[in-house]
C-alpha cells in the first residue's frame, strides 16, 4: 500500500498538539512559516486543573493577542502565600499587584488547563496551522534539504525543520538526548469544587501554598473564581519502600493528619480515583541540531515547585518567534536557528529546573532546616530579589549569539 507524502512548501512541523506544541506553532505561524501539527490523540485537549501564568508568560500572551481572553476566563489573584501547614501561620506574602504588574509590566493569572490550550488552539486554527489528530510519530530523520517524520501507520510528513513537543514522555528526545525520567518520589492529588461548598471562599482571593515535612497544598481559584483548585502534594513512604504502586489515598490521608484544620479541609477536596507521580529529567546539554529540535517539557520537563512548565515552554516559542524575525529574506537557514534557540535557552530552562527542584526542598524542610527556613521567611521584606531572575527580561534580551552554551 503507497501512503501520501506531507510535503508543505517551506514548512515547520510540530510533534505533539499540548500548549507548548501549539505555542511553538502560533509562533511560527506569526513568523509567516507554514505549520503542521500532528497528535497522536484522537482529538486536541488537555487534562489537570490548574496553571499559574508569571508575568514572563502573560507578557508574551499579550503580544500574541490572547491575554484578554486568558483574563476573561482565569483569576488574577491578589498575593502568593506561603504558609506553614501544620501551625497555620503565614511565613511569606508576595503582592501580586500595584508596584508587582509595573515591575514586571504584565500581570499574573490562574488558568484551567484546557481554558488556555483551547484558547491557543483557536488562536492557531485562525492562524491558517494545519492540525492532524491520531497521528504518532514513531521517528524523525533529516538531511541537509529538509526533515522526514514516520509514522505509526507508515504516512510520512516533509517539512524543512522539526520540533518536538511530545511532552515528558518524548519519543523523539530517545534518539536525540536518550536519558530517561526522574521519580521524584512525589504524588500529587488534584480537585476543583464550587466556591459556595467551600468554607469561608471569601479569603481565597491569593493563590495560597501550605509546606508541611515532606508535604504541600496549593489552593487558588479557577475559572473567573467560581471554582476552587486544589492539589496535594506528598512524599511517598511507598515509594521509598520500593513499591510500584507508591502514593495511595490512605497515604494521602496520613501524611496531612496532622495539618491545620483548614489544610486537612482541603485535602478533603481531591478526587482519590487518580493520583499523578511527579517526573522530571536531568538538565540536557543539547536537544537537538541541524533541523531537528526538542520543546516544552520534551527539552526540559520540571518539577512544578515554581509554576513555570507552561512559562517555560511559552519562553521557547517566543524565542523561535524572535529569532525568524531576524532571519533575511529567502529560505530560513534552520541550523542556525536551532543553534541560536538552544543556544538561549538550555541555561535559562536548566537554571529553572534546578531551582525547582531546590524550592520543592525549602517547601518540604522538616526539623531544624523547618525552624530555620520560618525564621528566614519572617524577616524576609522585599521578596523582589527571590523573583526578579525569573519574571524580568524577555526573550529578545536573552539571545546574546555569543553567549556559552554551559549549565554551569
Amino acid at each position: 500500500m503507497v501512503h501520501d507524502v506531507v510535503v508543505p512548501t517551506e514548512t515547520s512541523l510540530v510533534v505533539g498538539g499540548g500548549i507548548g506544541g501549539l505555542a511553538a506553532a502560533l509562533a511560527l505561524r506569526r513568523s509567516g512559516r507554514a505549520v503542521t501539527v500532528v497528535e497522536q490523540a484522537p482529538a486536541f485537549g488537555e487534562i489537570g486543573a490548574g496553571l499559574q501564568l508569571g508575568p514572563n508568560a502573560t507578557r508574551i500572551l499579550a503580544d500574541w493577542g490572547v491575554l484578554d481572553e486568558v483574563r476573561a476566563v482565569g483569576v488574577e489573584p491578589r498575593r502568593l502565600v506561603l504558609r506553614d501547614a501544620i501551625t497555620g501561620e503565614e511565613l511569606a506574602a508576595l503582592d501580586l499587584t500595584g508596584s508587582f504588574r509595573d515591575r514586571y509590566a504584565s500581570p499574573y493569572v490562574v488558568i484551567h488547563r484546557t481554558d488556555l490550550h483551547a484558547i491557543l488552539l483557536r488562536a492557531c486554527q485562525d492562524a491558517g496551522v494545519d492540525l492532524e489528530t491520531s497521528t504518532r510519530v514513531a521517528d524523525v530523520t533529516q538531511d541537509e534539504a529538509g526533515t522526514l517524520a514516520r509514522t505509526d501507520d507508515g504516512r510520512t510528513f516533509g517539512a524543512d525543520v522539526t520540533f518536538g513537543a511530545d511532552g515528558l514522555h518524548s519519543v523523539l528526545r530517545q534518539d536525540i538526548v536518550g536519558d530517561e525520567v526522574v521519580p521524584s518520589g512525589f504524588v500529587a492529588y488534584r480537585g476543583t469544587v464550587p466556591v459556595e461548598d467551600v468554607p469561608d471562599a471569601r479569603a481565597l482571593d491569593d493563590v495560597v501554598c501550605w509546606v508541611a515535612p515532606g508535604a504541600h497544598v496549593v489552593q487558588y481559584r479557577l475559572r473567573g473564581g467560581s471554582v476552587l483548585n486544589v492539589v496535594a502534594t506528598f512524599r511517598s513512604p511507598g515509594f521509598d519502600r520500593g513499591e510500584p504502586d507508591y502514593g495511595t489515598p490512605e497515604e494521602l490521608e496520613e501524611v496531612f493528619s496532622a495539618c491545620d484544620p483548614r489544610v486537612r479541609e482541603a485535602v478533603s477536596h481531591v478526587g482519590r480515583q487518580r493520583r499523578w507521580p511527579l517526573f522530571d529529567r536531568e538538565p540536557a546539554d543539547h536537544w537537538g541540531a541541524g533541523r531537528v529540535v526538542l520543546t516544552g517539557d520534551a527539552a526540559h520537563p520540571m518539577l512544578q515547585y515554581l509554576a513555570q512548565g507552561c512559562c517555560q515552554a511559552l519562553e521557547d516559542a517566543r524565542t523561535i518567534e524572535e529569532l525568524l524575525a531576524e532571519q533575511t529574506l529567502g529560505a530560513t537557514d534552520w541550523p542556525q536557528v536551532v543553534e541560536r534557540f538552544t543556544r538561549a535557552r538550555i541555561p535559562r530552562t536548566a537554571e529553572v529546573q534546578r531551582r525547582a527542584r531546590f524550592f520543592g526542598e525549602v517547601c518540604h524542610a522538616d526539623g531544624a532546616a523547618r525552624v530555620l527556613r520560618n525564621a528566614l521567611l519572617e524577616h524576609a521584606d522585599d521578596l523582589s530579589e527571590y523573583t526578579d531572575w525569573l519574571y524580568a527580561g524577555t526573550a529578545a534580551e536573552r539571545l546574546a549569539p555569543t553567549r556559552p552554551l554551559t549549565l554551569a
